[in-house]
């Protein structure tokens, strides 16, 4: 009898579980906090909170270091840290919502919805301003590490005057071209949202997201953080953090910017949009399609958010300032299942890339099903590996493991060289590339990049030598 309560017991304790604390793999928790302290170690983040979730179950939850580095407050998961350009998930989700109900058509003229545009940009499509290939120029310039709209002292007084600045530049590229990150496409969708719903975008934004999803940590500026929960920003400076001292964007450009928010909130959204919550999923996969470039190829943001694709995954997200990324991936479709990593950080002495840090748990979580995350941690292993044994270690895992091949594995070992010459410098970059080069002796673009980090370290002689080869193997055979 004792036996029988102790396995109902069981039971009823499995059931009480939240999802988050059963069926993780075991070992992963500490799995996943040893690559944390390891990226900290090896960019020097100063702090950091991490969420990995698959299929709506939470699989990691960590932070680690300080959120505060000059008190050595510690980040915790209720850290709040500035996601800055992460709002622009938000307020494409909001275009969304109203493309989902029939209210906006992508491909109509943004002037259909928004009253009084500037006559030059009348015909622009609202899908052009959503993916950065309107062409149209900035509203404001870096003068003296500020902010400055021309004309003004400091940012234009409101969206209107802002508007103006940036329509009074001139157009950059044709239309649907080609693409251009610029912060003055969203202060056009800002002003088609506050237009159909009549209200302020914060408004929108909280009674159409922020209030049903409960995200009760989510805001914009910095001075809508208690300064008990403040991830205070830093950025790196010739290998040291130092306070990042940010102007705060005005409450017109929160549409594209100063979002504050936890690894819990951002799950608690990306969760709702996979699993048709905030739209119908069908809609959704439909405009997480790549847009067709008129200039050839095709654009790398869908919809607004960023996209690749590898390894049989769509993967979705956005960064905030580097410091920052979620992304969601999905095989197919959603309904065949997803993938949730929210990565924040308040900044590293290296300015690490955030996707560097997203792909890191990645390979850490699902080895078999992220090849290229894993590939690119083990080129970072190498390129920091001082042992001579190192480079036939490499070759051996390339030749025998790793699952990326051919003309693939050279653009991925090429993209991994750069992201690690970025963040750890062209000397340690050099290895990757040279590997590259050996692996592939008939690629230009090989030698053209080995060229290009020789040349990042002053090694002119080696840099010409190398970039004539890669000239030469870039011509045509007769």
């Amino acid at each position: 009898m004792y036996r029988t309560l102790a396995v109902l017991l069981l039971c009823a304790l499995a059931i009480a579980l939240p999802a988050s604390a059963r069926d993780v793999p075991g070992g992963l928790t500490a799995q996943l906090d040893a690559q944390l302290q390891t990226n900290r170690e090896r960019y020097g983040i100063a702090g950091q909170s991490v969420l990995v979730a698959h299929n709506g179950q939470v699989l990691y939850q960590g932070a680690s270091g300080d959120r505060d580095p000059t008190s050595h407050a510690l980040a915790t998961l209720d850290s709040i840290f500035a996601a800055q350009s992460m709002a622009k998930l938000l307020t494409s989700t909001l275009v969304m919502q109203l493309v989902d109900q029939g209210k906006v058509d992508l491909d109509a003229p943004a002037s259909r919805y928004v009253p009084d545009l500037p006559a030059a940009w009348q015909t622009i499509p609202v899908r052009d301003f959503l993916n950065h290939s309107s062409g149209i120029g900035e509203y404001y310039d870096r003068v003296d590490n500020r902010w400055i709209s021309k004309g003004y002292s400091g940012v234009a007084p409101d969206l209107a005057a802002a508007l103006k600045v940036a329509a009074a530049a001139p157009m950059q590229f044709a239309t649907g071209s080609r693409v251009q990150y610029t912060q003055a496409n969203y202060l056009v969708l800002t002003a088609l949202l506050e237009a159909h719903y009549r209200k302020p975008f914060p408004a929108i934004a909280r009674e159409r997201i922020l209030q049903p999803l409960k995200m009760a940590s989510t805001s914009w500026g910095v001075a809508s953080v208690p300064a008990q929960l403040a991830a205070v920003p830093y950025i790196g400076k010739d290998g040291q953090l130092q306070t990042a001292n940010e102007d705060p964007w005005p409450d017109y450009g929160w549409g594209h910017a100063d979002l504050q928010t936890t690894v819990g909130d951002m799950n608690r959204f990306l969760q709702a949009l996979a699993t048709g919550k905030l739209l119908r999923t069908a809609t959704l996969e439909t405009l997480w399609q790549p847009q067709k470039l008129t200039g050839g190829g095709r654009n790398f943001f869908s919809t607004g958010w960023d996209t690749t694709r590898s390894d049989g995954y769509t993967q979705v997200g956005h960064d905030g300032g580097t410091r920052v990324r979620a992304r969601l991936a999905y095989k197919g479709t959603l309904a065949n299942g997803y993938w949730v990593f929210v990565y924040l950080t308040n900044g590293s002495a290296r300015n690490v890339w955030s996707s560097t840090l997203v792909e890191s748990t990645m390979a850490v979580v699902a080895p078999e099903e992220f090849p290229h995350a894993v590939l690119s941690e083990r080129l970072i292993a190498y390129a920091l590996d001082d042992d001579a044994g190192g480079a036939q270690a490499i070759r051996s895992w390339l030749r025998d493991d790793n699952r990326v091949t051919g003309s693939e594995l050279e653009r991925a070992i090429n993209a991994s060289g750069y992201a690690i010459r970025e963040s750890l410098g062209a000397s340690k970059a050099l290895k990757v590339f040279a590997l590259n080069a050996e692996l592939y002796p008939d690629s230009a673009n090989a030698w053209d990049s080995l060229a290009e980090c020789h040349a990042a370290l002053g090694e002119r002689e080696a840099a010409d030598r190398l970039y004539a080869k890669a000239k030469a193997l870039a011509k045509p055979s007769p």
